[in-house]
C-alpha cells in the first residue's frame, strides 16, 4: 500500500501530467494543508521515489526562456497499484481519517459501477465495526469502568457514525 502523499501525488498525475511546482500549486488550491499537512519537500522527495519505483515516468521539457521541467505521468504499474491502494483505503476503517479521505478525492478513477460497489462495501464495514463497539456498550460495563473510558468508546461510535455518513454522502454524489 502506497504511503498518504503517494496517494495525493499518484491520484493528481492520473488526472493529468504535471510537474512538481503544478502538484504543489493544486495541493494548495485543494487546501491540503487543513487536513493533511504535507510539505513542498515532502512532494520533490515522493515524486523521486515514486520515479524510482516506476510508478511513474518524468519526461522534460522546455517552455520558452524558462529552465527545463520534468512533467510526470503515471506508468501502468503506477495506476494498477495506486487502483489497489484506494481500493483497499476505502475497504478499512482507521481512525486517521485522511486515509479514506485521500481514497474519496480520486474515486473517479474508478467507473460508477464499481464506485458505488465500494461505497456500499464500506458502509457494510462500517456498520460492522460500529456493531462491535456497541456491544461492548451496557449498563454492566458502565458501572465498572471509568466515566471517561465510556466516554471515549462513546466517541469511536461518533466516528464511525461520522464516516458512515459521509460515505453515504459521497454514494448519492455518484448516482
Amino acid at each position: 500500500m502506497l504511503s498518504k502523499p503517494a496517494t495525493i501525488l499518484l491520484g493528481l498525475i492520473c488526472e493529468k501530467p504535471l510537474n512538481a511546482y503544478e502538484i504543489i500549486k493544486q495541493l494548495n488550491y485543494m487546501n491540503v494543508k487543513w487536513w493533511f499537512n504535507i510539505a513542498d519537500s515532502t512532494v520533490y522527495s515522493t515524486l523521486k521515489a515514486l520515479e524510482k519505483k516506476n510508478y511513474i515516468v518524468g519526461a522534460t521539457e522546455k517552455v520558452g526562456n524558462m529552465p527545463n521541467r520534468t512533467v510526470y505521468s503515471l506508468s501502468d504499474k503506477g495506476k494498477s497499484e495506486f487502483q489497489d491502494t484506494l481500493r483497499s483505503s476505502i475497504l478499512q476503517f482507521n481512525y486517521d481519517t485522511n486515509i479514506f479521505s485521500i481514497a474519496a478525492f480520486f474515486l473517479n478513477t474508478f467507473n460508477p459501477d464499481e464506485q458505488s460497489d465500494l461505497l456500499q462495501k464500506r458502509i457494510q464495514i462500517l456498520s460492522k465495526y460500529r456493531e462491535g463497539i456497541e456491544k461492548q456498550v451496557n449498563p454492566i460495563w458502565e458501572n465498572e469502568v471509568s466515566a471517561i473510558h465510556s466516554a471515549n468508546v462513546r466517541r469511536m461510535i461518533d466516528l464511525v457514525d461520522a464516516e458512515i455518513t459521509g460515505t453515504r454522502r459521497l454514494l448519492e454524489a455518484i448516482m
